[in-house]
Parts: C-alpha cells; structure tokens; sequence
C-alpha cells in the first residue's frame, strides 16, 4: 500500500473526498514528523510507537574505491509494532 492506496482507502471508509482524506493524511504525517524532529515518541495505542534513534559516528568503506570513509552519526526514526498490531498480523498462523 502506498500513500495514494492509503488515501483512497481513508475516503472509501469515512465517506469523504480524496482531496479531505489527503489533508487528513498529510495532517497526521505532519504531527508524527513534527514531534519525532522535537525528539518526542509518537504512541499510538493498539498500533505501535515511532520515536529516534541516535546512531554512532563510524567507519565505512566505498565500495567503488575501496577508500575508508567516515560514516558521520545521524539520527533515525523507529517504529516498534504494539501488541495489538503483532496480534492480528500473526493471526491465523
């Protein structure tokens, strides 16, 4: 599913116009976004939690030159599936 499917589905199930489900889309994206830049969780009951992780400066490789590189450290955002999610995607197994 990508963003389009995700629209249109949002429309289908709450009856509204693709041009509404997308706002309701890009809003929700936007918030999410707005608070992992502050370095807030973003918990979302019954589906899971998004939050940043900070990963280490470290060394690499290019793969073209064989030249070691210095990987700079950068932060990285995480989603963790909540219980509820696990539960019906597991279902049936």
């Amino acid at each position: 599913m990508n963003k389009m499917d995700l629209i249109d589905h949002v429309a289908g199930e709450m009856e509204m116009s693709r041009a509404a489900a997308n706002r309701a889309v890009d809003t929700i994206i936007g918030g999410i976004t707005k608070a992992l830049k502050k370095g807030e969780e973003v918990r979302i009951t019954g589906f899971g939690t998004f939050a940043v992780k900070k990963r280490a400066a470290g060394k690499g490789r290019n793969p073209a030159t064989g030249e070691a590189i210095r990987i700079p450290a950068s932060k990285n955002a995480r989603f963790k599936a909540g219980a509820t999610l696990k539960a019906a995607i597991n279902k049936g197994r």
